[in-house]
Order: structure tokens, then sequence, then C-alpha cells
């Protein structure tokens, strides 16, 4: 596996967002390491919760949202995902598979960090990720936020927005990150917040992950992670770990999962909230509500 590693300096001067990175080593599948890394704010003792991002973002989306879980006494703890943020990268798209990067925040959240009680947060693929490891680990769970994502098994097609999305990441001869993060937003970003989307990619050879993301989402009934994740599906219809969602109102992809997440057992009863004026990525467009909700939800 060749592994590229973002230097520092590409993270300078990040706009809002203080923290200073932490490292651990995971295994690859070939018998080596790869680093990732993660923020973390609050109280050690803190209830945890993980806050996983999807594609094409990393850790950076969660800045406005890190304070608010910390002065609640939350600690909050926002990993970037292997391929993006601060993490290694591997450098070829068939590096990446569902079922390494379930196992890759695995191997960070349990076997490094150890953590325990844990209220998973997810949305996009960070979603797709949580799902999975609340359904094969639920000892390890306190509770789980589903914002703006799902756990696709390929018997339903996706709507055409995405798969426009799909083909658009796929043939695009220079892939514009943070253009994708803009046309999920509602609100205007910044050139400096859209020049931090950039930044973990310094030219098209570090975009392996976000390259690869939309081709390992199970979109038939024979793909790889099609059975593990019909088996996620079992348990979660079974398990009372209690589940929130917390979809924003403007997210034609990923709003058909709502319902199916809001029949499992843990959401039943729930009030779920709908975050308002907000896009697929609605960490930037209302953070602070969203993180509120969390903090509602957790306590």
């Amino acid at each position: 596996m060749r592994i590229l590693r973002t230097p520092d300096e590409r993270f300078a001067d990040l706009p809002d967002f203080p923290w200073a990175p932490q490292y651990a080593e995971v295994p690859d599948p070939d018998g080596g390491t790869l680093r990732m890394a993660w923020v973390a704010d609050g109280p050690d003792d803190g209830p945890p919760v993980l806050l996983l991002h999807g594609e094409p973002t990393w850790s950076f989306l969660y800045r406005t949202m890190l304070p608010v879980l910390a002065a609640a006494g939350l600690r909050a703890i926002a990993p970037d995902l292997v391929g993006f943020g601060r993490s290694d990268k591997p450098a070829d798209r068939g590096d990446h598979s569902y079922a390494r990067h379930v196992e890759w925040v695995r191997a960070l959240a349990f076997d490094v960090l150890d953590l325990q009680g844990v209220t998973v947060v997810g949305q996009d693929w960070g979603g797709l990720i949580g799902l999975r490891l609340l359904a094969e680990h639920p000892e390890r769970f306190a509770a789980c936020v589903a914002a703006n994502t799902g756990l696709p098994t390929g018997d339903r097609d996706m709507p055409e927005v995405w798969w426009r999305f799909r083909r658009a990441v796929e043939t695009a001869e220079v892939l514009d990150v943070a253009r994708l993060v803009r046309s999920g937003c509602r609100t205007p970003l910044s050139a400096a917040t859209l020049a931090a989307y950039d930044a973990p990619f310094p030219d098209e050879t570090f975009k392996a992950g976000p390259r690869a993301m939309p081709t390992i989402l199970p979109t038939r009934p024979d793909d790889p992670a099609t059975v593990p994740n019909r088996a996620a599906w079992d348990v979660l219809r079974e398990l009372d770990v209690p589940l929130l969602c917390a979809f924003s109102d403007g997210d034609p992809i990923t709003a058909p999962m709502l319902p199916l997440l809001q029949a499992l057992p843990g959401a039943a009863g729930r009030e779920h909230p709908t975050i308002t004026g907000a896009g697929h990525f609605l960490q930037e467009d209302a953070g602070p509500a969203l993180a509120a909700e969390i903090v509602r939800f957790v306590r």
C-alpha cells in the first residue's frame, strides 16, 4: 500500500480551528500501519461523543460544534477518516473499501481510545460507518445520532442527484473538493473555509479517498458491502440503544433514509428534530443547533 501524508504546513492558519491534532497508528491490510488523526475538546471524564464526518470533509467540519459539546461537559472526539484531513492517505482507490473504513474507525475508537458508553454522531459516510459499528459492537455504545446519513444495502436505488454526484467525482479531471462542500451547503462559505477543505489534498494524487467513497457505497444487491449492511439492519431492528435522527430540511440525497431509521426500536417514541435552513453538510449550515440537539439527547 502506497501511503501519502499531507504536510503539516497545509494546515496552518485554519479559521476557527485551534485544536491540536492527536495521532495514533492503526493496522493496514498489508501488515503495516496507517496514522489516523483526531481532535478533542471537553473534560477527559465527560461522556464521550464520537463525531464522524463523511465525504469529502474532515474534522474541520465540526469546528462550531466542539465548543458547544465541551461546554456541556461532554468529551467530543472528531477523527479524520483514513484518506481525509490529517490522517494518512492510501494513494490507490482500490485501497479503500467499506469494510476497511469500518475497521479503521473501530481500531481507533476501541483499540486506541478504548471508548465505552460512547454516543456516535454520524453524517454522510460517518453514519454509514457509525451505524455499522453500533450494530457490530452495541456493548460499546450509549446512544447514536444519525444526521443526514443512512445504511444502504443496494436493494433500493439511490436518488438521481446522488448518481450525478458520483459521476462527477468519477469523471472530473481535477476533483474540486471545496466546490463539493460548497454545493452541499445552504449558507455561503468564506474563502478561508473553502481553503481549509482543500488543505488535506495538495494535488490529485492525495484524493484517492474522496474519489473512491462514492464507488464503494453499495448500490446493488450483490455489492460486497450488502451482506454486512443487511446483517447490521437485522441487529438494529432488535436493538434498543437510543437513536436520534437529526436530519436537515434540505438534503435530497439522504432524506429517503429518514423514515427507515425512525422506524427502528431505538428511535421509537422520540421527538426527532429537523435542523432547518441546512443542506447536506448541516454541521456547516447549523452546527450549533445540531450540537444543542446532541447535548439534549445525551442528557
